[in-house]
């Protein structure tokens, strides 16, 4: 019974929530009970929010029955990644210098899915700062393959819905930290255009990339969720005024007259031979259900991660350089040593790198002219392990940190797995503020295939 409901999408907990065939309370004690069993073997969280999430549920329970739903959200338990706040529920962005904060007020994306009805079930882990390690709390792990890591610093959201811990999740996305854990866990994660989503609380790596965005286990979920969360945010000055669709609307399974754009550089070069399977055989597919695939040249797309990077850590130093100041000690040393790094670029290299940021974004858009998306590889390997992560992991921006620098929305969703069993994800980016295009596409392709129904089978088996 616990298994069943713990992975079930929220479309389907919200019917049958809608049809009293379920009430908040039993979900809440189903994922209870998994997170309590399987939580130790996988750390998807920091912080359980048990008693609060039960007393929601209830409330939740008596509203529906009295006829005051708020929405296919109201009774839905959801996680947040641990650098979002959360009013009375400690927000420590897996660092020692935040152990003891407890915000007094959410997020913006947090207060508008509790508006709807959401209820806080926990906060999920993550890398210090969204930039260290996992040394606080220790490393959350692949529920595929529990000597795998999680992937990139929203891994407890990714892990927690990958295991059936969480229905539904936050994370945060400035390079991949979003799509990258969702691709090597095998769930749905979207970063939405720049200023889409507010940040108003939460804590800040990069100002100029940073984003907020659902994890979810189907597109559909995901569409509903952005939906919720997106809007003008008058405390966010970079959040936008463009009217938020219904992304839910636009989802058919067919995708006649869409054009997809397929990089001729760097996207679908030095692949590991079982992820150049599967985005081969995820072109075609897209191909058979009405898509036409157009060559699309960005030739400045391998040149970006070191000039990224810069930019980043500089800004991160920006926001870090008092706190570095007061508590250097308290800081993990891998989040220090990035951070700290920030300050010894120079202004020529800061200029630099905001050139070829510029000259990518101009590319990316000559690029996109005459075609509605473009799609490719998530990764080029599938989940490593957490020594390896420990050591030296490999980069897990590579195909993701080009639409942090533009701006651009892009969403991760399973397209296969590989001879090992480990998840392997498919990146579908379009147009600014053309998310409903971008969840279009991955929900059409997500209704030709079965990638999205497969669970991990290494946990426990849970027939509670």
């Amino acid at each position: 019974m616990t298994s069943d409901l713990a992975f079930l999408s929220v479309t389907e907990l919200a019917d049958q929530l809608e049809r009293r065939a379920l009430s908040p309370v039993e979900l809440v004690e189903a994922l209870l009970v998994r997170i309590e069993r399987l939580n130790p073997k996988l750390n998807s969280y920091i912080t359980v929010c048990a008693e609060s999430a039960l007393e929601a549920a209830r409330e939740a329970e008596r509203a529906i029955v009295a006829g005051r739903r708020r929405g296919p959200l109201h009774g839905i338990p959801v996680v947040h990644k641990d650098n979002l706040w959360t009013r009375g529920v400690r927000t420590t962005a897996h660092s020692k210098t935040l152990v003891d904060f407890v915000p007094d007020e959410d997020a913006t994306a947090v207060a508008r899915l509790a508006a709807r009805g959401m209820i806080l079930l926990g906060k999920t882990n993550t890398t210090e700062f969204a930039c260290g390690d996992m040394d606080l709390f220790g490393p959350s792990r692949n529920p595929w393959n529990l000597e795998r890591y999680s992937g990139a610093s929203s891994g407890g959201s990714a892990n927690a819905l990958a295991a059936g811990l969480a229905v539904a999740a936050t994370g945060s996305d400035t390079g991949g930290s979003i799509r990258a854990p969702a691709s090597i866990c095998g769930v749905v994660g979207v970063k939405p255009t720049f200023g889409r989503v507010s940040r108003h609380g939460l804590i800040p790596l990069s100002w100029s990339m940073d984003n907020v965005g659902p994890l979810t286990r189907t597109v559909a979920d995901a569409a509903l969720l952005l939906r919720a969360m997106a809007g003008f945010d008058p405390h966010d000055p970079n959040s936008s005024t463009e009217p938020v669709p219904d992304y839910s609307a636009g989802l058919e399974p067919t995708l006649d007259g869409v054009r997809v754009g397929v990089s001729e550089q760097h996207f679908f070069e030095g692949l590991d031979p079982d992820v150049d399977r599967a985005a081969a055989a995820a072109l075609a597919q897209l191909e058979e259900i009405g898509a036409e695939l157009r060559p699309v040249s960005l030739p400045s797309a391998g040149d970006l991660a070191a000039r990224a990077n810069v930019l980043v850590m500089a800004e991160a130093f920006g926001r870090h350089a008092e706190g570095l100041r007061a508590r250097a000690a308290d800081y993990g040393p891998k989040a220090r040593r990035r951070i700290a790094a920030g300050a010894f670029y120079t202004a020529a290299e800061v200029e630099q790198a905001a050139q070829l940021r510029t000259l990518w974004n101009r590319e990316l858009a000559r690029g996109m002219r005459e075609v509605d998306v473009l799609v490719t590889p998530t990764l080029p390997f599938t989940a490593f392990t957490v020594e390896e992560q420990l050591a030296g992991a490999p980069d897990t921006s590579w195909a993701t940190r080009h639409f942090n620098l533009s701006g651009h929305p892009a969403l991760t969703q399973p397209c296969g797995f590989d001879r090992n069993g480990l998840p392997i994800g498919l990146q579908v980016a379009a147009k600014p503020f053309q998310e409903a295009t971008m969840f279009r596409v991955a929900h059409a392709y997500e209704q030709a295939t079965e990638w999205h129904l497969r669970h991990p089978t290494t946990l426990e088996d849970d027939r509670g």
